[in-house]
């Protein structure tokens, strides 16, 4: 290819960069907009917040899960070194700083890291293990900017309606006590 040739590629891939960013910013605002509409009629098919949408998602719930791409959260492995009990917590930034979430609370040992990862790094590695389409979005829109600081920049759509609020546990899918009823309205 010629330099002529090759200049006017070039134009042409960042001319099209713009307006395949226009696509992806209108694809987030319609899947939001969706979103918000099952909020509002109030359909109990949708899910938001990290601890809700990670216990949905281990359930095999959640269908589509909506991410935003700077979620500032990290996934911790943590284990009880007295009692050799292994669990999961996902923490924002205001969190970690709290040494209490590094304690046992029944005990008050300190737990010891096993790993830690940062959530959107995480769930873009595992989200095939649980079934799910996982849709990133920005904050760059109205619709995204709601997402992000109005329901944590986290959710999903059900593919049936299940009763977080009953079930006792981590976001692990390792829970204390529940009933299969405990899972459908």
């Amino acid at each position: 290819m010629s330099y002529g040739q090759q200049q006017g590629f070039n134009q042409a891939i960042t001319l099209a960069a713009d307006v395949l960013s226009d696509v992806k910013f209108v694809q987030e605002k319609k899947l939001l907009s969706k979103f918000y509409d099952e909020i509002a009629l109030d359909t109990g098919m949708i899910q938001f917040g990290v601890d809700d949408t990670i216990k949905a998602m281990t359930m095999g719930a959640v269908s589509t899960l909506i991410l935003w791409e700077n979620i500032a959260y990290t996934r911790y492995d943590l284990k009880n070194p007295a009692t050799g009990d292994t669990r999961v917590k996902f923490l924002s930034d205001a969190q970690e700083k709290d040494p209490k979430h590094m304690k046992d609370p029944e005990t008050g040992v300190d737990l010891e890291v096993v790993s830690s990862m940062g959530l959107a790094d995480w769930l873009l590695m595992h989200y095939g293990d649980f079934g799910v389409k996982i849709e990133l979005i920005t904050d760059q829109s109205s619709e995204g900017f709601q997402f992000c600081k109005g329901f944590g920049g986290i959710g999903g759509f059900l593919r049936y309606k299940c009763e977080i609020d009953n079930i006792i546990g981590d976001a692990t899918g390792q829970y204390d006590d529940y009933d299969e009823d405990d899972f459908f309205i």
